[in-house]
């Protein structure tokens, strides 16, 4: 079963860049789909972006469109989110999630991390 940990969450200021990373352990992380989502205060789960297996295929919250990518490393068992131009409306707990069957932008994922913060000041 696997296990994630998000890292590389923090407070940073309007234009800044993050790059949020998913370290997958005791899984087949390099045969697992990734998906990136988020949650702000008091609003639902959003889906953010999502990447194959084999990093072949991704897909990106239209909005964000231009400001996020994502991407895989198999041999780190580790996915990464990298954000640009961060926005104050970016602030919220990101999760990654990883599954061996699905992906894309419904939250059917049978692996989740705990989250990281990020917020973004004004």
């Amino acid at each position: 079963q696997a296990h994630l940990v998000e890292s590389g969450g923090g407070l940073v200021q309007t234009g800044d860049s993050l790059r949020l990373s998913c370290t997958s352990s005791g899984g087949t992380f390099s045969t697992d789909h990734l998906a990136w989502f988020r949650q702000a205060p008091g609003k639902e789960r959003e889906f953010v972006a999502a990447i194959t297996w084999d990093g072949l295929s991704t897909r990106l919250l239209d909005s964000l469109k231009g400001r996020f990518t994502i991407s895989k490393d198999n041999t780190k068992n580790t996915g990464y989110l990298q954000m640009h131009n961060l926005e104050p409306e970016d602030t919220a707990v990101y999760y990654c999630a990883a599954d061996p069957h699905h992906w894309g932008p419904r939250d059917d994922y049978d692996y989740w991390g705990q989250g990281t913060q990020v917020t973004v000041s004004s």
